[in-house]
């Protein structure tokens, strides 16, 4: 067994990333940094593809040509090695990029284990559950990575736009003492002498903060205890949360609808790449979006042999029968005052129906908002209708004594929307480290 003897950056700084190595670079010494992707040995010239956070290149070389300590080095080389290469930047017709790094000089700087879990080059699929398992190597795979690519430039563009609409970015607490939107699914924890709970969102806080601020979003992560175990639910998953002052329900969905138009010409600008890695393309969406009320999707379904009574929560499977009718983006507006929580603002002419409203793509729902009760002795009263002591909320409802103003907000969930940029039908392929009701590790 050959001894592996690991060496030091030492003064080595690189020089450039994989993906900025261009044929106008012809006869340039370059510095990359990276992992082996693959090897491969053909006598007399020995390939080895190199990958760094940006791409791929190939170093070749030459077994008559190279120096012999580089020679040396490269016949150690194996999958997912990190290593420096210095070399010169050649012009080729032989690869994909059109050039190839021939190496003067190259350092280990770490080994791997000889069998990796999972195909690093993508080219065996591995389950999800055996990539989950090894997620850090599973990131390295380059449809892998090209996702959360997306998932970022989505998320710079979102913040982008709400910047320029003077929006101010906010951090409310995750431990909290009461629920945010009721219900059971609640994550209890120890504090100190106390029982507190992971928050499910930042609702009532973001409401709170439109008193002084007008125009506050988050971005955070936030936490349900989901029973469902389904490609769609997540017990950790991250929202983007917008808030404003003095809008109701219409207001956000003309502002939702080109939040998503900007981040969808932005993804496209920008992913191009990542883009065609995924072997994916997507339209972008027209404005405005088409909006049908909660009654209106009823007789549609029930047109299409679905019935759903009145006041009932409309199923995933009735989202698939009426995604075939709207196979893109939709509003659904108009909902039961029932089947919507407690801070959703019932309509003043027809109590029985509120103001808020879910954004769909297809049957999945993306958003959700809706104008926001404003009056204390109004929000008292739909707490109890939902069964909620407002006793535990006296701390929000004592901010409605100091000059509540209306508001109106929405929330997307980013790892769904990172599902439709990035055409994944899983919503665990969408995040880092998936939490949920069977996932606790990695």
């Amino acid at each position: 067994m050959v001894e592996i003897v690991m060496d030091f950056l030492g003064d080595w700084v690189r020089t450039h990333n994989v993906n900025s190595v261009s044929p106008d670079l012809n006869g340039q010494e370059v510095i990359l940094f990276g992992w082996v992707q693959e090897v491969r040995d053909l006598g007399g010239i020995r390939f080895i593809v190199m990958q760094d956070c940006t791409g791929t290149i190939q170093i070749t070389v030459l077994r008559n040509r190279v120096d012999p300590a580089v020679l040396q080095k490269t016949e150690l080389l194996q999958k997912r090695f990190s290593i420096a290469v210095r070399g010169i930047v050649k012009k080729t017709n032989m690869t994909s990029r059109g050039i190839e790094i021939i190496p003067t000089q190259i350092k280990l700087l770490n080994i791997a284990i000889e069998q990796l879990p999972i195909d690093i080059t993508g080219k065996t699929p591995a389950s999800i559950e055996a990539r989950l398992d090894a997620r850090a190597l599973d990131l390295t795979v380059e449809t892998t990575l090209a996702v959360f690519k997306i998932r970022h430039t989505a998320l710079q563009a979102i913040r982008s736009f709400l910047f320029d609409k003077d929006y101010l970015e906010v951090q409310t607490p995750r431990i909290i003492a009461s629920a945010t939107e009721g219900g059971a699914e609640l994550f209890s924890v120890k504090y100190f002498d106390q029982t507190a709970y992971l928050a499910q969102s930042p609702q009532l806080y973001k409401e709170q903060l439109t008193m002084s601020m007008e125009k506050v979003f988050e971005v955070g992560s936030f936490f349900r205890a989901e029973e469902s175990h389904t490609r769609r639910h997540l017990s950790e998953f991250t929202s983007v949360d917008v808030e404003q002052a003095f809008a109701d329900a219409d207001d956000m969905m003309a502002f939702l609808e080109q939040v998503i138009h900007h981040v969808f010409v932005t993804v496209n600008k920008k992913c191009d790449k990542e883009l065609h890695t995924l072997k994916y393309k997507f339209d972008i969406p027209e404005l405005p979006f088409k909006r049908l009320t909660y009654t209106e999707v009823l007789e549609s379904l029930k047109e299409h042999g679905v019935e759903i009574l009145w006041g009932e929560d409309i199923p995933t499977e009735a989202f698939r029968e009426l995604s075939k009718l709207y196979p893109f983006f939709y509003f659904v507006t108009d909902w039961p005052s029932k089947a919507k929580t407690f801070y959703i603002k019932p309509r003043k002419d027809k109590p029985e129906i509120c103001e808020g409203f879910d954004l769909m793509w297809r049957y999945i729902e993306l958003v959700s908002g809706g104008t926001r009760i404003e009056h204390k002795e109004q929000l008292v009263n739909r707490m109890q209708e939902k069964g909620l002591n407002p006793e535990f909320f006296k701390y929000h409802l004592q901010t409605f004594d100091w000059g509540m103003p209306p508001h109106a907000g929405w929330a997307i969930g980013l790892e769904r929307l990172t599902m439709i940029l990035s055409g994944r039908k899983n919503i665990r392929e969408t995040t880092l480290y998936p939490r949920d009701r069977v996932r606790l590790t990695p």
